[in-house]
């Protein structure tokens, strides 16, 4: 079987046992392990085009053989071709988790009745119910509509075609490009402000917020990657591209500007707290600066929006070439903000432990470069 495909292959839900909460982890192997360019699709699309229907499980345990009843044991490698000749038989096929052997064949799936289902048909109800009970993907192939399904701890994705797929993808793709061109904007504006030291928390949270926009639609791109299998690797090659960079400036932007302990009006937070609350706001909340504002730890009020603030120096640093992350911290630490670090000498900078006399004066020169750049972009 082909190296990708392996690496695709869904394993176990733990613990599932007739819950219906599905890890996103699960669903993301599953729909890799039957996306374009891999065997398993290869036979499902067999499937489909002989017109008979199947029902998979790709995996198989103590729990899913309870559910067995008929059938014979085969243990054979898989094959498409094995695959759409076995569908041909009334019943399911068992498949291994590592979908590399058909197990078993011919099968009538008997799952507990009191599991509750949306389905109709018996082959869906059958499936939705077993990804419930076994924890493990189901496939539904329906001859009668002509689609795939997939069904992990009940939920349900009908997989399509790639070209349908590309179409909703580059649009999400052309959107992600505008967004990202006004993050450069703001954040451009954040640095030459930050040069400065006129920042307000509006800046910081329209960065934030632009950040955080970013970052879920590359998510949703990212999904669309996983379902188009081998036909996904030019758009996986434009999604780095535009997001490179974008998760570490998210976590500077919140060590430059989560408020510390005493801070007059603002929340004591850590940055890790404070990126997961901008994490769980919801697309609306995403929306308002306030809502922002509060989840990097200031108040929710309007007015908080105009209050000054100045950065510890985290984001900027990290521009200077070759400046590991342990000096970055070593040299924010000693001089507490970012305006310390621009007014300090390279005698002041080498009295910073692991700062020597030529890393001190890359740093004076790059901090130097860095505030012209900013200036000149924002007012030339």
């Amino acid at each position: 079987m082909a190296a990708n495909d392996r690496a695709a292959a869904p394993g176990r839900a733990s613990g599932s046992t007739g819950g219906t909460s599905r890890p996103d982890s699960l669903m993301r192997a599953s729909l890799s392990a039957v996306a374009p360019g891999t065997a398993l699709r290869d036979g499902l699309e067999r499937i489909l085009r002989g017109n008979t229907g199947g029902l998979l499980v790709l995996g198989i345990d103590k729990t899913v053989e309870s559910l067995c009843t008929g059938g014979f044991v085969l243990d054979v490698e898989f094959a498409a071709t094995r695959l759409r000749e076995l569908c041909k038989l009334d019943g399911a096929l068992i498949l291994d988790r590592d979908i590399t052997k058909i197990v078993r064949a011919g099968v009538q799936l008997v799952p507990d009745a009191a599991i509750p289902t949306e389905e109709t048909g018996t082959r869906h109800r059958t499936a939705q119910r077993v990804s419930i009970q076994t924890g493990f993907p189901v496939v539904s192939v329906s001859q009668s509509m002509r689609l795939i399904a997939l069904y992990v701890d009940g939920q349900r994705r009908v997989l399509e075609d790639s070209a349908a797929i590309l179409s909703r993808a580059n649009q999400a793709l052309a959107t992600l490009e505008r967004y990202k061109l006004r993050l450069d904007e703001v954040a451009g504006t954040l640095s030459a402000l930050e040069i400065e030291d006129l920042v307000t928390v509006r800046d910081v949270t329209a960065v934030a917020q632009r950040l955080e926009m970013v970052r879920r639609i590359a998510t949703e791109i990212a999904e669309y990657v996983v379902e188009l299998g081998t036909d996904g690797r030019l758009l996986s090659l434009q999604l780095d591209e535009l997001i490179a960079g974008v998760e570490p400036e998210r976590e500077l932007v919140a060590r430059d500007y989560v408020p510390q302990p005493g801070t007059t009006g603002r929340r004591s937070r850590t940055v890790v707290q404070a990126l997961g609350d901008l994490d769980r706001l919801t697309h609306t909340e995403l929306l308002e600066l306030s809502t922002v504002a509060r989840a990097l730890g200031y108040s929710g009020s309007p007015e908080i929006l105009d209050s000054a603030v100045s950065p510890r120096g985290f984001r900027l640093l990290a521009k200077v070439p070759r400046l590991p992350g342990t000096v970055i911290d070593r040299l924010v630490d000693h001089f507490g903000g970012l305006q310390k670090l621009l007014a300090a000498s390279v005698d002041d900078l080498q009295a910073v432990d692991g700062v020597g006399e030529t890393r001190a004066r890359s740093v004076r020169e790059g901090l130097s470069r860095l505030a012209e750049s900013s200036i000149l972009e924002r007012y030339v």
